[in-house]
Parts: C-alpha cells; structure tokens; sequence
C-alpha cells in the first residue's frame, strides 16, 4: 500500500468500528506529531519572538482574559 489512494479503498473495506478506531489513532498519530514540531521549534529557538512578545504584553498588561476573548467579543 504506497499511495493515499490505495489507503483511502483498504479503508472502505473495513468495518465501521474498525474505521473509528483507525481515526482515533490517527487523530493521535496527528497531535504527538504537532507536540513533537512545537518541542522542535522552541528548542531551535523559532519561538523566542513570539514568547517575548507575550511576555512583554503581559508585563505591560496589554491582555484580556480569556473569557472575555471567548464570550464577550
């Protein structure tokens, strides 16, 4: 099995539950994937704009809580 498209058909030959699992898995699959890029960008230093900026705006508090964000905009 090489190609998404050869995936995708092997797929539709499963069983539904098989198909949930499959997509838990990869759900899975996907964020230790996303964790791992995040590790390696703070690691490289691809991160420190942005966390000193943070950091910055916070000091001068120039935020919002997040509730206010979410259910007051």
């Amino acid at each position: 099995m090489n190609t998404r498209l050869e995936v995708e058909s092997a797929i539709k030959q499963l069983p539904e539950s098989e198909v949930r699992d499959l997509a838990r898995w990869l759900q899975e699959y996907l964020d230790e994937r996303w964790d791992q890029q995040i590790e390696a960008d703070l690691a490289s230093g691809k991160l420190d704009r942005l966390i000193a900026k943070a950091e910055s705006d916070i000091a001068a508090k120039n935020v919002r809580d997040l509730n206010e964000v979410l259910y007051d905009g």
